[in-house]
């Protein structure tokens, strides 16, 4: 959410921001803010008014009172009535107005950067670097399901059965696999200096809508019913909302979190030959980090962030690369992100393993979120980014560490998380 500070002194910047975005069906917000706004203010005002004014009537029907001028002072009181029942409409009526306000500003896309390139969707997001010769074996690559089959990996028959399309059942060595990467993904994040946490997996609908748009929100969340909870679609959300309503002491900033959670999505409109198989799913496991900060200190983190998921990638012998994703593909609170996408030899193209995002003041507006200097308070920069998410991890990892014979290679860094295993052999092997 932008200041309204901002939007009252820019609207032309807010509505070419708009514009950029490609989500023209939204530039009336910016009237309908600033209308709204204009409305709060000589609300505020009149209100205020009313009640200096309460305060100088009822000194002068004490005076009056004392003068025994009992009739001038039932008139006097009748006015301090009118204004009472006039203050009791007033707000009543800034209830509703400030209601209205905070949605049409949460509806509002944040500013995006100025190295944002302008495109209309993910085709036209802008490759950055690449990292690790991507290869492709002089054999063929299986497509992922069946590779995990062979090895008696994955059991997603019996999942449609208890669960439905977009479960599976991993097991034995490639279930080992799966935690072994988090496992290794946490313990690579604590090295870079994070606090690891494993946050509640379901949140009120409060911090849904402070930490996501309205649309994102229908697109991914379940909820429970009967109930103000909702699943979380990453930790990110809970993570971020742990502290809202806070005022941090700049002193304790920045705050460097990863946190590990299973993640429930509806993934609404998946369909495709890449989405057969665990490439989207309803529900999946992910190491994530969140870093809290100082205005002038997010775009540094922004560029560790990303940097610290390229290479945990390459120390698994990962081929990947980066993408600044385009305007329009940018959801409405994040002013910048960059997709790390990891290499698959069977499709030979890359494909998205992670994002990392920074979201400027936009969620700490709409959660409250704080910090305490010198200075005074202001609002704080929320950054998040995906460390790992071993659905997709596990598709870039065994389509490159395939094996002629069927067989997938462990590389060194993952040996002590999988007892020493340097390969996961097929079934029957």
């Amino acid at each position: 959410m932008i200041d309204i500070a901002f939007l009252r002194a820019n609207p032309e910047s807010v509505r070419e921001n708009i514009k950029k975005k490609f989500q023209d069906k939204k530039l009336p917000l910016v009237d309908e803010a600033i209308s709204l706004d204009t409305k709060k203010r000589a609300l505020q005002t009149e209100g205020d008014n009313l009640r200096a004014a309460r305060n100088a009537l009822s000194k002068q029907i004490g005076l009056l009172m004392r003068e025994k001028k009992t009739g001038e002072a039932e008139e006097v009181k009748a006015q301090v009535n009118a204004n009472a029942k006039r203050l009791e409409e007033i707000e009543k009526e800034s209830e509703e107005v400030s209601a209205r306000l905070k949605d049409v500003m949460m509806r509002i896309p944040n500013i995006i950067s100025s190295d944002t390139p302008i495109g209309k969707d993910d085709s036209e997001n802008v490759e950055r670097k690449r990292y690790l010769e991507p290869k492709v074996p002089d054999f063929e690559i299986p497509y992922h399901l069946d590779i995990l089959e062979k090895l008696d990996g994955i059991d997603v028959d019996s999942a449609r059965r208890t669960s439905g399309q977009g479960f599976y059942y991993l097991t034995g060595d490639v279930a080992r696999l799966h935690s072994a990467i988090l496992a290794y993904a946490r313990d690579f994040m604590i090295g870079k200096g994070f606090t690891y946490c494993i946050p509640p997996f379901m949140i009120r609908s409060s911090v849904v809508t402070g930490v996501m748009s309205f649309e994102e929100m229908d697109g991914m969340m379940y909820k429970i019913e009967g109930e103000d909870l909702y699943l979380i679609g990453t930790s990110e959300h809970s993570m971020i909302g742990r502290f809202m309503g806070q005022t941090i002491d700049e002193s304790k900033l920045p705050l460097t979190l990863t946190s590990y959670s299973p993640c429930f999505r509806k993934e609404k409109g998946a369909h495709g030959i890449e989405e057969r198989g665990i490439y989207r799913i309803h529900q999946f496991e992910k190491q994530e980090m969140i870093v809290i900060c100082k205005p002038e200190e997010s775009a540094a983190w922004y560029e560790k962030m990303w940097n610290y998921t390229v290479e945990l990638f390459v120390s698994m012998g990962i081929p990947v690369r980066t993408l600044e994703c385009c305007s329009g593909d940018l959801a409405d609170l994040k002013f910048r992100s960059v997709d790390v996408e990891a290499w698959s030899p069977r499709q030979k193209k890359y494909f998205e393993v992670g994002s990392c995002s920074n979201l400027t003041d936009a969620q700490a507006r709409r959660l409250n979120i704080r910090y305490k200097s010198k200075e005074g308070n202001a609002f704080a920069h929320t950054l998040n980014n995906t460390v790992v998410a071993p659905p997709r991890m596990l598709i870039a990892f065994i389509e490159n560490h395939l094996q002629a014979d069927g067989s997938v290679e462990i590389p060194e860094v993952l040996r002590p998380y999988m007892g020493g295993k340097d390969k996961i052999d097929v079934a029957g092997a």
